[in-house]
């Protein structure tokens, strides 16, 4: 019999012991009883007595068979069905509840004949956890009770579903699904923590998924091992001195500490972190596999110092294994790389710290990071300073940095690191200093010594500045490149866009240069050049440059990231504009639906990708489906955004055209006015969107026959174009155009020549002959020289319409109109007339 001294600690050990497998029951023997071989002789005598009287060597469950449960048995309303799993603390079965609701059960039995106090507590404990906790995460307890032996049992919610990593693998879900669905887990868990429960043994196996309305839903189970902070009353904690519980590859350090007793929440955020690890690369921070190989001080040892390499280092020094993991995570294993540097290195880095203090407090926090990377904000994690860095190159080496480096080296490190402090701060003293005299000197002009008694405006202010930069700044080039972007994009939302574009390519140009071609600020200047390229009409230069972003934003960060996508977006609005139309909405399409999965329907570049979308459509002559998609996106924008947001107004003046296009007039007309006055308001009377407002409400002033509104508008309109946009923009032409085809309704054809002429010359200069908008210029310009007899100018300005590709609307006209009467007849004219009827007997051919 044991030492009566060590009786109850002997019946503790074994308690603990008969819940491990058989395989790990010794190397637990080892850990409890280190130092006093007395108390491991007795532990393993009591062991062996008990395996022998309830034949547990032939019976892992740990009673006799005639004791074991069978299936159809009934216990309480539950019959047992199938076994589910075995543990050391009992059984769980698959049950069939019949009353007084027909249900599927998760029935959980404590070992017949091991009702030792240990045990039990450790059921009652998991029985009390469950019994409190009510989130959709955790798994539910429906009943408890006993067998007619007295043998204790409580049923739950049986969850019918893989472990989450599985359930991701199968689905191949991408990070950001994964991330999304880990977040429902850390809200599970900081349930659990808010009613005192600490989980302690979380792993993909104990965080099942179901599916719930399509969708997935965690459910974490087995709080076998949870603990009460502070304990329920009359309960004691089951970690006992020189004792761990969890499982090795996921549990924290302090859990394999035998020196430290105060396990708290943090642990379970550290499992967390385990977990998010494996879901993130497909493999454990630690290589598991040679665990068998060493003992349990040196894998003890590995848990409490050694630290994981990266997730993104541990999926490309992984090459054998890693392109099967990318697959899972539906992508590549390069894409999956860089997505994980970074921002999840850092979360998930921090999750795992050895420090309990640098780790995240709480799953809440663990999860707000996640949720600050998922909405594009700077996350929480930061690298670790070179204070933290030197403490942990310590604590790995203390005997030899004791020896070699002694107090002296403890000096220098201090020293040193006194010195990059120093250095940081000088270096941010100067640069704010630097700050601070250029925005003096910026000001400086509204000085009344300056001044003189003249009125500065803001835009004088800016111009000065712009011109003054380089002098000012030339010392700190990556301040300076900040500086210029700020006022390249003041610029450019003023509609300046010539001067946006000289500050915006000297920051691309000084980015390139200081930080390399492929970082991201570089990146960004570059595409907000194109963008100002685009403005500017010069479509080809903004597609090519478009195109190398998107390549190289493929490359460093991945096809599906944010910035990539809308990237693309913005060269699908390039497509639109140079008037290819079928190839932008093929594009459009594409960015559309990945944003939607990537990013969701609420985001704002989902919005504006939507939106560029819908005006290719009607350009194509989509207009029903056009605007049943703006009417649904201008409903989200003002919810999000507001009504006099500048996005939500954009919306309101595209639905007003596509109303105009299906010949809902008076709708539209209420609308343009509705969307300039707030325009006018929010952006000033001279902006480029209140002068295409304008001009949109005169084209639908003219639809309803309103000439002399609609001419004296578009003549107020021209005269805004040329001070706003200058004489060779598009939108200058366009509104030659207006003004001439107001002219055409009051067939005062003479004088719309004029304003065709101006109109073509641009177009042609601008766009290229061959753009929609100036063969449909080019023709509307013939048909007034045919109306006032000008028929050889006509002719050859028709030729050349028809030449390049007149619509089915113009080829019609041609066949029919009234008037081209002047030119019926005529061999020419009726050559022209079959050849633009040739597309439309193609695509009638196609049809049939």
């Amino acid at each position: 019999m044991a030492n009566p001294e060590n009786w109850q600690r002997v019946k503790e050990i074994v308690g603990e012991a008969l819940e491990r497998e058989t395989g790990q029951r010794s190397a637990y023997l080892d850990s409890a009883c280190t130092g006093d071989p007395s108390l491991r002789a007795e532990a393993e005598s009591l062991l062996a007595a008990h395996a022998d009287a309830e034949g547990l060597s032939e019976n892992p469950w740990g009673t006799t068979v005639a004791e074991a449960p069978t299936e159809q048995q009934m216990i309480g309303p539950y019959r047992l069905v199938k076994v589910l799993g075995v543990g050391g603390m009992g059984q769980v079965w698959l049950a069939e509840q019949s009353e007084p609701v027909r249900r599927r059960v998760a029935l959980k039995l404590v070992r017949a004949g091991m009702y030792d106090e240990a045990l039990l507590r450790r059921f009652q404990s998991e029985r009390q956890s469950l019994a409190i906790m009510e989130h959709p995460a955790i798994a539910k307890v429906f009943d408890a009770g006993a067998t007619a032996n007295g043998q204790p049992y409580f049923a739950m919610e049986y969850v019918d579903g893989p472990p989450i990593t599985d359930y991701c693998d199968r689905k191949k879900l991408g990070i950001r699904e994964r991330l999304k669905l880990f977040l429902q887990v850390c809200e599970g868990v900081q349930h659990a923590h808010q009613k005192a429960i600490i989980h302690r043994d979380l792993k993909p196996s104990n965080i099942l998924v179901v599916e719930v309305d399509g969708k997935p839903r965690p459910r974490i189970i087995d709080f076998g091992l949870a603990k009460a902070v502070p304990p329920v009353p009359g309960e004691t904690l089951f970690t006992h001195v020189g004792a761990f519980l969890g499982t090795p590859g996921y549990m924290s350090p302090e859990q394999a500490d035998p020196n430290l007793h105060d396990v708290d929440t943090r642990t379970d955020v550290y499992s967390l972190g385990v977990v998010l690890y494996e879901l993130l690369t497909g493999f454990l921070p630690f290589d598991t596999t040679q665990w068998k190989k060493q003992g349990l001080e040196e894998v003890l040892r590995q848990l409490r110092e050694t630290d994981p390499q990266r997730p993104s280092m541990k999926v490309s020094t992984n090459r054998d294994t890693s392109t099967a993991r990318a697959e899972a995570r539906n992508t590549e294993p390069r894409q999956l790389v860089g997505v994980l540097q970074g921002d999840l290195d850092w979360i998930t880095l921090k999750a795992l710290e050895k420090e309990r203090e640098r780790r995240y407090g709480t799953p809440t926090e663990l999860a707000a990071d996640l949720e600050n990377y998922l909405e594009n904000r700077p996350v929480e994690a930061r690298p670790a300073s070179t204070g933290y860095r030197l403490r942990k190159y310590v604590r790995r080496n203390r005997v030899a940095v004791a020896v070699v480096s002694g107090v002296a080296g403890l000096l220098i490190g201090f020293a040193v690191m006194q010195a990059i402090e120093l250095r940081r701060i000088t270096r941010e003293r100067d640069r704010a200093d630097r700050v601070t005299e250029f925005m003096t000197n910026m000001f400086k002009v509204s000085d009344p010594s300056e001044a003189r008694g003249n009125t500065i405006t803001a835009r004088e202010i800016l111009d000065k500045s712009s011109k003054e930069i380089d002098t000012s700044l030339a010392r700190d080039p990556e301040l300076k490149a900040q500086m210029l972007q700020v006022m390249g994009t003041v610029y450019e939302n003023l509609g300046l866009f010539e001067r946006a574009e000289r500050l915006l390519r000297q920051t691309a140009e000084i980015r390139q240069k200081v930080l390399g071609r492929e970082h991201p600020m570089t990146l960004d200047a570059a595409r907000q050049l194109a963008w100002i390229v685009t403005e500017e009409n010069r479509y080809a230069e903004a597609e090519r440059m478009e195109r190398e972003l998107v390549e190289a934003e493929n490359r460093s960060l991945g096809p599906n990231h944010r910035i990539t996508l809308a990237t693309k977006s913005d060269l699908c609005r390039t497509l639109g504009q140079a008037g290819r139309y079928a190839e932008a909405e093929s594009q459009c399409r594409q960015v559309v639906e990945a944003q939607q999965r990537v990013l969701g329907t609420d985001n704002a570049d989902t919005l504006k990708s939507q939106r560029r979308m819908a005006l290719v459509l009607l350009q194509q002559r989509h207009f029903a489906q056009a605007a049943d998609m703006l009417r649904a996106n201008l409903q989200v924008c003002e919810r999000l955004f507001g009504p006099d947001d500048p996005k939500t107004l954009q919306i309101m003046d595209d639905l007003a055209s596509a109303l105009v296009e299906q010949g809902l007039y008076v709708q539209a007309e209420q609308l343009y006015r509705q969307t300039l006055d707030q325009e006018r308001r929010v952006l000033g009377p001279d902006h480029p969107r209140v002068v295409a407002t304008s001009l949109n409400l005169a084209t639908v002033l003219e639809a309803e026959k309103h000439y002399p509104e609609s001419e004296k508008l578009q003549r107020e309109v021209l005269a805004q174009c040329r001070r706003v946009h200058g004489p060779d923009h598009p939108t200058t032409a366009l509104s030659l155009y207006n003004i001439a085809d107001v002219l055409y309704m009051e067939h005062r054809y003479a004088e719309a020549i004029p304003f065709l002429r101006e109109a073509v010359d641009i177009q042609r200069r601008v766009l290229g002959p061959g753009h929609p908008d100036t063969v449909d210029s080019v023709y509307n310009l013939a048909r007034d020289l045919a109306l006032t007899q000008r028929n050889e100018e006509a002719i050859s300005l028709l030729r050349d319409a028809v030449d390049r590709g007149v619509d089915a609307e113009a080829s019609a006209d041609l066949k029919n109109g009234a008037d081209w009467k002047s030119l019926r007849g005529e061999a020419r004219f009726e050559a022209l007339v079959v050849k633009a009827q040739e597309p439309v007997r193609a695509n009638l051919s196609k049809l049939n």
